[in-house]
């Protein structure tokens, strides 16, 4: 990268500021903005070139992960003296002594902040607007694929009326002032609809007027694959037009492009999962290149698109985009040797937990404490996953809240300055669903393992979230973020729940209707014969499991029987280690249980007296 950095000429500066606004870069932890705008000409790869004004405030130390050219310019700035180390109006910070130029924004936002940075969306303008909305067309992938609504434009449909038969695809835009430009930016745009409808929408209501409208006339392009829906039909067409604006009947198209449509449409409810996920958000213009191989794929059969790819000049080593788009995540049927490796009684049962999983997505193991719950969940969700990379695990507790388990502004320090600012920070389940829609994973199985789920207030954990563990094809719009949000189909949840704490009470119908439940209990196999099946793999006597059923038998509620997890640890085969136990961890469950019962514990569930009813 040939990066230079020498005073501008005043004229390209002009140039520049009357394309262009000032952009400002907040640097980490809440500190001072660097600032800086756009040059004209294009860097060494393809981008706009960028200047750093003199006097911005830069971070001196450069953190991990910057990458070899920032690194090497920074290096040679602070060496050269174009970076001063110490400025006197950041102190703490570095201060830059001349105009910088660099290849790139983002080169420029990491020569700033001493760490890779993506420019286009941290370099912003003082309202807040971040730098790629000044971009043009040009700031796009090749082939995309878009849905337009226009079944119910001031309650007409001009998806048969107009679109279909005469073809076309349309916007209303009733207000809208003439837009003089070919290929408007997102800024430009905002400005248009600020003209045209600052006393009849609210300022949400332009936001996502401007980005339809920036998806419409800049980002569509002839070739690209175009979506809508009527009648419970989706219909598929192929854009061969340029967008014009022009007067209509009733301002109802008057933005429009020539498109190419299907003469037939395909049945809502026969779409794929995650193609109605991305249907059923709900805006005019959205943008479906996510799932753009699965529409290609609709309505020809895999023979057909086989065949289709042979008459093409590829690689035959290559998958089929839309034949691996459409495949759903599989869970592999469970062996005898795994059954044997967790020593559950039958590999029938595994597998019925593995069909519960494949049919509901969501999954509780409920039982008393020591059965299991979790060495289960965690052996099982790494077997069916294909290793322990796919599996994440949270524990609930009563103050667990939305903003732990998915997402919130949570306190952050900066590491060099240790100043502390609120930011929104990705949780768990976040974290993992997006994981798991990452291109490449998509068909593999990802679970979330949430131990001790009844002792969190689950409503107020799960949020909107209840919405979609049942209705995995449908998305909701976030409470902090505001993206639109599905679960991806190939995130699975088991939870655990412990029977014996009285937390289980806050585990509503809402909660039960979405989760299939398991039951892990000493009355039931495969918790009943475990310590029994254990004891004679490690060659050990029969006494503890003897002792364990006898215990067992005596007490009357199901929920408070003793598994057999405390009776499988090499510390109670020790000297005097089965007493201790039983002393320690046993009795005091049993005691806390009957509570002012005036129960003689010892006596009742005691390892003599219980010896004496073996004999």
């Amino acid at each position: 990268m040939n990066e230079r950095d020498e005073a501008r000429p005043e004229a390209v500066q002009a140039k520049a500021a009357t394309v262009y606004p000032e952009f400002l870069l907040r640097l980490p932890g809440g500190g001072p903005r660097a600032r800086g705008r756009v040059l004209p000409e294009k860097g060494m790869n393809g981008s706009l070139k960028f200047l750093i004004l003199a006097g911005s405030p830069v971070r001196v130390e450069t953190m991990p992960g910057i990458g070899p050219h920032p690194s090497a310019q920074r290096e040679w700035l602070l060496a050269d003296g174009g970076i001063g180390t110490a400025s006197d109006r950041w102190p703490g910070y570095g201060e830059t002594t001349r105009d910088i130029e660099c290849n790139s924004p983002s080169a420029a936002a990491s020569v700033v902040t001493g760490r890779s940075s993506d420019g286009l969306s941290e370099w912003r303008t003082e309202e807040g607007f971040p730098l790629v909305d000044y971009l043009g067309a040009s700031w796009r992938t090749p082939h995309k694929a878009w849905l337009v609504r226009g079944s119910n434009v001031s309650g007409r449909d001009l998806v048969k009326r107009l679109w279909v038969t005469e073809g076309w695809v349309t916007l209303a835009a009733t207000h809208l002032p003439h837009v003089d430009e070919a290929a408007p930016t997102k800024s430009v745009l905002r400005r248009y609809v600020q003209e045209g409808y600052d006393a009849t929408t609210s300022y949400s209501q332009k936001q996502v007027m401007a980005d339809e409208l920036h998806y419409f006339l800049s980002q569509m392009r002839q070739g690209d694959t175009v979506c809508t829906i009527s009648d419970g039909q989706m219909y598929i067409g192929k854009l061969t037009g340029d967008a014009e604006q022009t007067e209509s009947e009733g301002g109802l198209s008057n933005l429009r492009r020539r498109a190419e449509w299907r003469s037939s449409g395909i049945p809502y409810d026969e779409l794929p999962e995650a193609l109605q996920q991305k249907l059923s958000v709900q805006h005019d213009v959205v943008d479906l290149t996510a799932v753009l191989a699965l529409v290609e794929g609709l309505g020809r059969s895999d023979e057909e698109l086989e065949q289709e790819a042979q008459a093409m000049e590829r690689d035959p080593s290559l998958a089929i985009p839309a034949i691996t788009a459409r495949r759903e995540p599989e869970l592999p049927d469970p062996t005898d040797q795994l059954a044997a490796e967790l020593l559950v009684h039958e590999t029938a049962w595994l597998r019925e937990v593995r069909d519960l999983l494949a049919d509901d997505r969501q999954l509780v193991l409920h039982g008393p404490p020591g059965t299991g719950k979790t060495y289960l969940a965690l052996k099982l969700a790494e077997f069916l996953g294909g290793g322990p990379e796919q599996v994440k695990l949270v524990q609930f507790h009563p103050s667990y809240a939305y903003e732990d388990f998915f997402e919130g502004f949570r306190p952050q320090e900066d590491p060099q300055t240790r100043e502390v600012a609120f930011r929104l920070t990705a949780g768990p389940l976040r974290e993992l669903a997006d994981l798991a829609s990452r291109e490449g994973n998509r068909h593999i199985p990802h679970f979330l393992i949430i131990d001790e789920i009844n002792r969190a207030n689950l409503a107020k954990v799960f949020g909107e979230l209840y919405f979609l563990l049942e209705y995995r094809n449908k998305s909701v719009r976030l409470t902090y973020s505001g993206d639109d949000f599905a679960l991806p189909p190939n995130l699975f949840v088991i939870g655990t729940m412990n029977t014996a704490d009285r937390s289980i009470a806050l585990v509503d119908a809402a909660m039960r209707r979405r989760f299939a439940f398991v039951e892990l209990s000493p009355r039931t196999e495969p918790t009943r014969g475990l310590l029994r099946r254990w004891l004679t793999e490690e060659g050990r006597g029969a006494e503890p499991a003897d002792l364990l059923d006898a215990l067992n038998s005596r007490i009357a509620e199901p929920d408070f029987r003793i598994g057999p997890s405390y009776l499988m640890k090499k510390g109670v085969y020790r000297e005097g280690g089965l007493e201790r136990t039983w002393r320690t961890k046993i009795l005091p469950l049993l005691e806390e249980h009957h509570y002012g019962e005036g129960v003689d514990i010892e006596t009742r569930y005691g390892l003599a007296a219980l010896r004496e009813s073996l004999q």
